[in-house]
């Protein structure tokens, strides 16, 4: 009888043994797939990087009025588009992580605007009029 549970105790060690063997061996371990965490500065530190390339890559040309023109900013992205008389029309706005819409005058107006407040520093006011029959923005104070 011992001799039988100290057999079955070798097989048991030996199966475990190379259970966790194989687990190393597909990179997975234990407790999952290996993988670096990032903290909050990587995050946005990432976030930013793939913004900056996401706008460098972007067409320079503006979409036709009637579609609207989609205007990007720090603070987040408007679309806007303008009509046969000049006013300019805030069609849809999202802010970009970590910042919220505090104010909105989304017009028709000779300018309509749009404040973006971050969650921390200043809030950053975009305010868009209509050049040429196309939508043009600056940032406000």
């Amino acid at each position: 009888m011992k001799k039988l549970v100290v057999a079955w105790v070798v097989t048991a060690l030996a199966a475990t043994g190379a259970a966790v063997a194989v687990l190393g061996l597909l990179g997975n371990g234990l407790t999952g797939t290996d993988s670096h965490v990032l903290d909050r500065d990587d995050v946005r530190a990432a976030l930013a990087t793939a913004t900056t390339r996401a706008a460098a890559t972007a067409s320079a040309a503006p979409s036709p009025s009637s579609q609207g023109k989609l205007i990007r900013s720090a603070g987040g992205t408007v679309i806007a588009s303008c009509d046969a008389g000049g006013l300019v029309t805030l069609r849809s706005w999202s802010p970009a992580q970590d910042y919220s819409v505090d104010e909105v005058e989304s017009g028709p107006a000779r300018e309509a605007k749009v404040e973006f407040e971050p969650d921390e520093g200043e809030e950053l006011e975009l305010k868009i009029t209509c050049v040429g029959g196309a939508p043009v923005s600056r940032i406000g104070g």
